[in-house]
């Protein structure tokens, strides 16, 4: 074998080893046996090489799951980096914010409070007009309701984290638009990456779409946990929705139950 030959097989061998390292095989023992003649093979007699020290055997194979082992591998979920921040620093940042135009007719900036270390945030689209004269997260009618909601789930509201995807009142208390959106959303994934809650609890179509970047409907996504960066989503029904039509109420009970339910299961005894 020439030394052309030599290098032809240390790139095939180099590229196998790759491929089923990819499917999570760490190596294989090679067979004592002499070689079959029969024209299937066993897997495990193929031989996998794995150099005792080389970058390759320490790196980690890809998790996949077993129905997708020869197929498609599915690249490991995106996980939502810890932040140092505080926010005091994000608030301070914000300012008197003159970003996007809800500035021309808001009152003040209202940002997201609650306990820093929650396990359990809420998140809605705006505030309202209670809450651009309080300067506080869900304070009127559809807040109290939310409040009524956290007690029924056996948590006090300065357990959890409330706020809004947009800090500033659209006029009428219409939706932000995308562009508005856009403006604050950053603002609040840096609190979410501070805060590492176990769960967020989006609040109405609007924020839904907004956090999560879906097309669907909040009637087709409530009720099913969804992921956010490694952080488990619960969507389900805006209390100001609920104040419109009270039979949403039970729905959106059934979806905080799976909420109370899992926070139960996770729970540090």
């Amino acid at each position: 074998m020439d030394s052309s030959e030599l290098l032809e097989l240390v790139k095939e061998t180099k590229k196998q080893l790759l491929h089923l390292q990819a499917l999570g095989v760490e190596g294989v023992q090679l067979s004592k046996e002499p070689p079959t003649t029969s024209r299937s093979v066993s897997a495990a007699a193929v031989p996998v090489i794995q150099p005792p020290h080389s970058k390759l055997s320490q790196s980690k194979p890809v998790s996949v799951s077993p129905v997708s082992l020869f197929g498609e591998i599915a690249p490991e979920q995106e996980k939502l980096a810890s932040s140092q921040e505080t926010f005091e620093q994000i608030h301070n940042e914000i300012g008197d914010c003159t970003r996007c135009p809800l500035h021309r007719e808001r009152t003040t900036v209202v940002h997201t409070e609650g306990n820093r270390k929650a396990r359990l945030m809420f998140v809605g689209e705006a505030p309202g007009a209670d809450e651009d004269i309080q300067a506080r997260p869900f304070v009127g009618r559809a807040g109290q309701l939310l409040t009524k909601i956290i007690e029924a789930i056996g948590l006090k509201r300065e357990e959890v984290l409330i706020g809004n995807v947009n800090r500033c009142r659209p006029p009428g208390n219409r939706p932000p638009t995308p562009e508005e959106a856009s403006m604050c959303k950053p603002f609040l994934l840096r609190e979410i990456a501070i805060v590492q809650p176990e769960v967020i609890v989006v609040l109405g179509n609007t924020a839904m779409k907004n956090l999560l970047d879906t097309r669907d409907g909040i009637t087709k996504v409530r009720g099913t946990f969804q992921d956010f960066k490694g952080i488990k989503v619960m969507p389900t029904f805006h209390p100001a929705y609920l104040l419109r039509d009270p039979s949403k109420k039970r729905e959106t009970w059934e979806d905080l139950k799976k909420v109370r339910d899992y926070l139960d299961s996770t729970a540090q005894h």
